[in-house]
């Protein structure tokens, strides 16, 4: 009797421990915090904003020069800010057509090329007079469009 009341209590404890590690898993959100959730950079929408927004702050990445403390953080967060820009507007037929996204995609997959290749080499010289010379010309193109 004592033997089969022990075996009841280790099912019931082994039991209970696979249903609270089950709630950890499902509810702990592993590899975030709330700092990292807080900078993902994010899209308001508006195509017109969001590409002269992402032009302006890549143009600004591009400028940096090599000796800048935080260059590895901003090269991380043009990588995100082109990521979230290629992933809001890449599915949807309004925009993903038009002159300024196609030149717009072009600039963003070079860089973003360059940075995660040679993510320890600077920009060559004729990157960044290409990638200047298409962000503006989305700025441009985009404002024109719609």
């Amino acid at each position: 009797m004592a033997w089969d009341l022990n075996q009841l209590v280790r099912m019931l404890l082994k039991a209970c421990f696979s249903v609270v590690l089950g709630i950890i898993f499902i509810f702990h959100p592993f590899g975030l915090t709330i700092d990292a959730a807080s900078q993902k950079p994010s899209m308001s929408g508006d195509f017109v904003k969001d590409t002269v927004s992402v032009a302006q702050s890549l143009k600004d990445t591009i400028a940096l020069s090599e000796d800048e403390e935080n260059l590895s953080d901003t090269k991380d967060e043009a990588l995100g800010l082109i990521t979230a820009y290629i992933s809001r507007y890449r599915n949807r037929p309004q925009v993903n057509g038009s002159s300024s996204f196609t030149t717009m995609q072009t600039a963003l997959n070079a860089m973003a090329g360059h940075y995660k290749t040679f993510s320890n080499r600077p920009l060559p010289e004729k990157l960044k007079e290409r990638l200047n010379k298409e962000l503006t010309r989305a700025e441009k193109t985009v404002v024109k469009e719609i």
